[in-house]
């Protein structure tokens, strides 16, 4: 798997599962790294370096997920947060290397722009068809949205912030730490 500040320095990490202010409240990951499959880090830079032309660039909340991270968010969600996290009994696209928790922001000031919702919101807001928020929030979704799938990726149906690649079903899932990666 490739690093993506490696392939793009101006890419801004906003990774929570390595620090407390996530849904699980404590660290999850011992370092603020992201990392994803060759041909879904290849496709991610074309956008960060689209939205270049307006001063603007991606933040990444998370890519690759080790499988035992899918497993301890199965076991601390309320059953009726269930819908938004992976089942491991059957793995993630993050574990695969191919998944995406993403949003924009200004590269200068790495202030993100509004969304309808948080990243990580368990609820109606973070549906990337949801008709609420502000015409600024949507409309800023909706480009994130148009250029990821231009892109060859989709967004997951309950969450505007995450897409999956579409080549994911050809990695298998991994549960390899950060530096295990790095080797």
């Amino acid at each position: 798997m490739l690093e993506l500040v490696t392939l793009d320095e101006t890419i801004v990490l906003d990774i929570r599962y390595a620090r407390s202010d996530n849904f699980v409240g404590r660290p999850v990951y011992d370092e603020a790294r992201a990392f994803l499959q060759p041909v879904a880090a290849d496709a991610l830079v074309r956008v960060h370096r689209a939205l270049r032309h307006d001063g603007l660039g991606l933040v990444i909340y998370d890519g690759y997920r080790p499988w035992s991270v899918t497993k301890l968010f199965w076991s601390v969600v309320r059953e009726d947060q269930k819908r938004f996290v992976a089942d491991p009994a059957v793995g993630s696209k993050h574990n695969r290397g191919c998944a995406v928790d993403l949003s924009i922001c200004d590269i200068a000031s790495r202030a993100q722009l509004p969304m309808p919702s948080d990243f990580d919101e368990f609820n109606e807001k973070a549906a990337p068809d949801y008709k609420g928020g502000t015409v600024e929030q949507r409309a800023n979704r909706d480009r994130l949205r148009s250029l990821m799938e231009a892109e060859g990726f989709s967004v997951n149906p309950k969450e505007w912030w995450h897409f999956d690649h579409r080549d994911w079903q050809s990695y298998e899932i991994q549960d390899l730490s950060f530096a295990e990666l790095s080797i």
